[in-house]
């Protein structure tokens, strides 16, 4: 069965940078259905698999939808993209981000108010092996922004200042009184390398 890997047991594994796919050599087909069970089963937004101990450069995501309360597992977009690369950011947005993978036994999630682009270019390939170019907007860029970031071995709270510690349903509560905020649609968005926040 697979199993979540998260700072508490084991966050030197989550900082590595996955390796790309090699469409010759990896089984794709069988890490997507892995990585989309597990996404289903636990009902959790999306997924890179090295949180589930795959270290493979695939983001999945099950649900674009900002509202958690309409979150469960009969909900999958199931949306792959392989071997994806972030060519153009603009825009900003806040949202508050939790991961499954930043979250301890007690079942506080670490939290925090992260900044993201509102919109992004990107190249990547679907699971036929075909290149695709996309531009993703809104609340979808926040949500492949967070698993893209896995694939390179970093959490969102190294994207803050400081972080604090939330249950699932303060997470909730914190949502509805402070919803995804776009700031902006069109600058041009960088992240500041040394406190990982929008310059």
């Amino acid at each position: 069965m697979l199993k979540r890997i998260t700072i508490e047991d084991n966050e030197k594994y989550l900082r590595n940078v996955s390796s790309l796919v090699d469409f010759n050599k990896d089984d794709i087909k069988e890490i997507i259905k892995d990585v989309s069970e597990y996404c289903v089963n636990s009902e959790c937004y999306a997924l890179a698999p090295i949180q589930i101990g795959i270290p493979k450069r695939i983001i999945f995501i099950r649900n674009t939808k900002e509202d958690m309360t309409n979150n469960n597992s009969s909900y999958n977009e199931g949306i792959v993209y392989i071997n994806p690369v972030i060519k153009n950011m603009y825009g900003h947005t806040k949202f508050l981000e939790g991961c499954g993978s930043c979250k301890y036994s007690n079942g506080n999630y670490v939290v925090r108010v992260v900044d993201r682009p509102y919109k992004i270019d990107i190249d990547y390939f679907d699971i036929d092996g075909n290149r695709k170019e996309k531009t993703i907007e809104g609340f979808e860029t926040t949500v492949f922004c967070h698993e893209y970031d896995h694939l390179d071995g970093i959490l969102h709270m190294d994207r803050i200042d400081e972080s604090t510690l939330m249950t699932l349903d303060q997470m909730r509560e914190f949502r509805t009184k402070n919803p995804y905020n776009v700031i902006n649609e069109d600058s041009v968005f960088t992240y500041d390398k040394k406190r990982g926040l929008h310059e």
